[in-house]
């Protein structure tokens, strides 16, 4: 690995992003038309390897079905506003209503308002009871204290996302979470993350999470490299982790862990790389953000943006494009890469030649 020098005491090694890459074409091209994009995780095929992110901008119990019913996997945040007002409908419009510096002290306002459990179970229910797969997401902090409502309730895939997840924490102020210990003692499959080196992944990997999140989340809307100074270029991070999840398969004997891209996932052309780099999946915010049909109406936020001492988000505004079905499988009215994410997808598959999503991760980069 080739490290550069900074100063005379500090060294570093060069790391990239998707904008940094670029996908090369093979000798041999296919028709989109044969090409797969299904996926599957555990006992769950999906038909895209397509995560809506637990974002109240993106996700509601109706979108998340919807998000099913189109061949992905929708997932609902467990601590947004849907599990704690009844009907926050006027809520999001008010969000969407808010200007300038008092947009943060608002939403902070408005998500202090505590997580009702028995909205939690009545959300899922509403999921599961549509025929679709039902994913919740919580976050490390919240997940001792509802896991066993979420799991009661239904829950088909159980999503523990968070800035960084460690499977080390370490606190004198309480117990932390002993992942592994969790893990073991649920019925259902976990996705865990995020994480962003090689070494991170591989011990979230021991924890016998089904698959990992790398990155940050909310690319768009967290403001995380600026208020904490952490960061690493989504490139890098899938393609260290996606090592980490071959070198967990010889140390375990053939167990395969799948590696979810979660950020910086902006245009379909950012999807074919995070493949290109290793990823099986890809979880998605910013772009849904844009639907017609997207609760936040055009807006974009994720829980930082109102967290209660130290806020790392911002509210993010975008112009609506079409529906959640036309950004997914157009038509596309626009030549930018926000609409028909899959059709994309396929056509850049079908370019260099692979048929489907496990093959098109040997295909070869650039860095540009």
């Amino acid at each position: 690995m080739t490290e550069i020098e900074i100063g005379r005491a500090k060294r570093a090694r060069r790391a990239y992003s998707f904008d940094d890459v670029a996908i090369v074409p093979s000798r041999r091209t296919r028709d989109p038309e044969e090409i797969s994009v299904a996926w599957q995780i555990d006992a769950y095929r999906f038909e895209i390897p397509v995560l809506a992110a637990p974002m109240d901008s993106v996700m509601s119990p109706q979108t998340a079905i919807e998000f099913g019913r189109l061949g992905g996997l929708g997932v609902l945040n467990l601590e947004g506003l849907w599990t704690r007002y009844d009907d926050p409908t006027p809520l999001l419009e008010e969000v969407g209503g808010l200007r300038g510096a008092a947009a943060t002290a608002r939403m902070q306002e408005i998500y202090a308002a505590p997580i009702q459990p028995e909205l939690i179970t009545a959300r899922l229910k509403e999921v599961r009871d549509s025929g679709v797969t039902v994913a919740g997401s919580l976050s490390p902090q919240r997940t001792k204290e509802y896991a066993k409502t979420v799991v009661d309730a239904g829950v088909d895939m159980f999503v523990i996302r968070g800035t960084t997840v460690s499977a080390e924490h370490v606190s004198s102020q309480a117990e932390p979470l002993n992942l592994k210990e969790f893990i073991y003692e649920l019925d259902v499959p976990v996705i865990v993350g995020g994480c962003a080196t090689h070494q991170a992944a591989l011990h979230l990997m021991r924890t016998g999470a089904a698959g990992v999140l790398v990155g940050f989340g909310g690319g768009a809307a967290h403001t995380t490299r600026t208020v904490l100074g952490v960061a690493v270029p989504m490139a890098s991070a899938v393609a260290d982790v996606a090592a980490a999840r071959r070198d967990y398969m010889d140390e375990s004997g053939g167990r395969y862990v799948h590696v979810i891209a979660d950020g910086s996932i902006g245009r379909s052309g950012d999807i074919a790389k995070a493949v290109a780099c290793g990823a099986d999946a890809v979880m998605v915010g910013s772009p849904f953000a844009r639907a017609t049909d997207a609760p936040g109406r055009g807006f974009h936020w994720g829980a930082e943006a109102h967290h209660s001492e130290l806020p790392r988000g911002q509210r993010v505004e975008f112009e609506t494009v079409g529906t959640m079905r036309e950004i997914l499988f157009g038509p596309s009215r626009v030549a930018d890469g926000t609409m028909n994410l899959i059709g994309a997808l396929k056509r850049s598959m079908a370019t260099t030649g692979y048929t489907d999503v496990k093959e098109f991760q040997r295909v070869e980069v650039v860095v540009e």
